[in-house]
């Protein structure tokens, strides 16, 4: 029988049985379920700051990100905007290539990074602050670079990604994408 957790090249050669497979997609399932009960639990007035920060904007949510932090704040700005919040999304490296010129002093900005290290997100900060528009940081290190010059800190730490070899994102994208999801829904 073939592992469940193996890499790429190893599967070529292997077949998972359909039961196999439907157990891998279960353990991933439950683990990302984890994650979402996990930080349910241990919520704080973070999420409450930023709501009221958000709902208080007289301009726009500035969502920002890149890799996978970028698709999930896509889908945040795109959620804000469908419930009635005006928002976009600003990808990092874009931004730092001239198109900051979309934010002004009345935005809020959101930005995304799981390390609270990626350098084009950290770019973006200073032109934020020459501004006066308030930060929201959604990161999975609470100490990091990201997090110290934010105004409010989403925490988005996870035990473990949900992937069988516990290196994709994963459940951290889930607790992002939920994270944003319940931002949304509380500034509607």
């Amino acid at each position: 029988m073939t592992p469940l957790v193996c890499l790429p090249h190893e599967r070529e050669s292997a077949s998972l049985t359909d039961r196999e497979l439907r157990e891998v997609g279960r353990r991933v399932l439950e683990e990302e379920g984890r994650t979402l009960l996990r930080a349910a639990a241990a919520l704080d007035d973070g999420l409450v700051q930023a709501a009221r920060c958000v709902a208080s904007c007289t301009g726009r949510v500035v969502v920002s990100g890149l890799g996978k932090s970028g698709l999930i704040g896509r889908k945040i700005a795109a959620t804000l905007a469908s419930l009635g919040t005006p928002a976009f999304f600003l990808h990092a490296a874009e931004g730092s290539h001239g198109d900051l010129g979309m934010v002004c002093r009345e935005d809020v900005g959101l930005f995304l990074s799981n390390s609270g290290e990626t350098r084009e997100v950290l770019e973006l900060v200073p032109f934020f602050r020459r501004l006066g528009a308030p930060l929201i940081a959604l990161t999975g290190r609470t100490d990091s670079s990201l997090a110290r010059v934010a105004d409010i800190v989403l925490d988005s730490s996870v035990e473990r990604e949900a992937d069988p070899l516990g290196l994709a994102p994963t459940s951290s994208t889930t607790l992002q994408l939920a994270l944003g999801d319940a931002l949304a829904g509380m500034v509607t």
